[in-house]
């Protein structure tokens, strides 16, 4: 049986060692030479003394968590209003829906949407407030990655709240809970774990947004995302942009690190919260 797990797991392994592993040992690599390709530490000294890549790096981490911030406020109480709907299953899949569809068309269809012909601005017209400059702005921005994201915040958070045991919240009621109590003491600490979920799966790819920093930002957000594509592309530093790429990762793994937490402990949590409640 073991023998099969093993045979089983040699696409996986490769798949990993090939696809994630290689490309970032690439990319360290990379990092420690110049354009020329010369041997160097210059492009770690450059990043960390240069005021133009520290304010990148405020910038891509202050968007990032507004983005979060944004999509948790928005997510919880959609995820906790769906479990305790009746076609709980329909409503998500609804919400799931959108993530099929390419990311490129979604931010053409909202520069369409946005721009100064688009629907939002004929509404705004119709209504005597007249055209906007809305396309292009940091509220432009923060809406559509928020609506991007806003699916991968959901699910962990409904996943988390439908594992929810009801005598767990039935006990709470016997023990004279009301219902903000009862959120507050027993639903709240128990989802933690989906909502620590939904951050590393929102936080971690708001870092390095460029797409949309491009064309519904219009550059006016620049983040490290957006240094990486410049290097890579446009000025063929593929050290800087390599050393860029490697400081994310390190951000990056430090999300997972702060909220980071075993299945096994959450489970535990909760059988401790409810032998506390017997």
């Amino acid at each position: 049986m073991n023998s099969t797990k093993k045979l089983y797991s040699i696409p996986y392994l490769l798949w990993i060692a090939l696809f994630v592993i290689a490309p970032v040992l690439l990319i360290v690599y990379q990092s420690f030479f110049d354009p020329n390709g010369v041997f160097t530490l210059d492009n770690y000294r450059q990043f960390f003394t240069s005021g133009t890549y520290l304010k990148m790096t405020l910038n891509s981490v202050f968007y990032a968590f507004l983005i979060t911030l944004i999509t948790l406020l928005i997510s919880y109480p959609t995820a906790y209003l769906l479990v305790q709907t009746k076609h709980k299953q329909l409503w998500l899949m609804l919400i799931i829906l959108p993530t099929w569809i390419n990311l490129l068309l979604k931010t053409y269809a909202f520069i369409g949407i946005f721009g100064i012909n688009g629907g939002v601005n004929q509404f705004l017209s119709i209504v005597g407030i007249g055209p906007q400059q809305i396309l292009f702005t940091d509220f432009s921005f923060l809406f559509v990655a928020t609506y991007i994201e806003i699916p991968f915040m959901i699910m962990p958070i409904f996943n988390a709240l439908e594992e929810i045991s009801p005598s767990l919240i039935f006990a709470s009621r016997d023990l004279g809970a009301n219902s903000f109590e009862t959120f507050r003491r027993v639903i709240f600490p128990i989802s933690l774990r989906g909502v620590k979920s939904g951050i590393q799966a929102v936080f971690i790819p708001s870092l390095s947004l460029f797409m949309l920093t491009r064309l519904i930002g219009g550059n006016r957000v620049i983040t490290l995302g957006t240094a990486i594509e410049q290097h890579f592309l446009v000025t063929q530093n593929w050290g800087m942009g390599s050393t860029i790429g490697v400081i994310l990762i390190i951000a990056m793994f430090g999300i997972m690190l702060l909220t980071n937490e075993k299945v096994k402990g959450g489970k535990k949590h909760g059988q401790n919260k409810k032998n506390k409640m017997g």
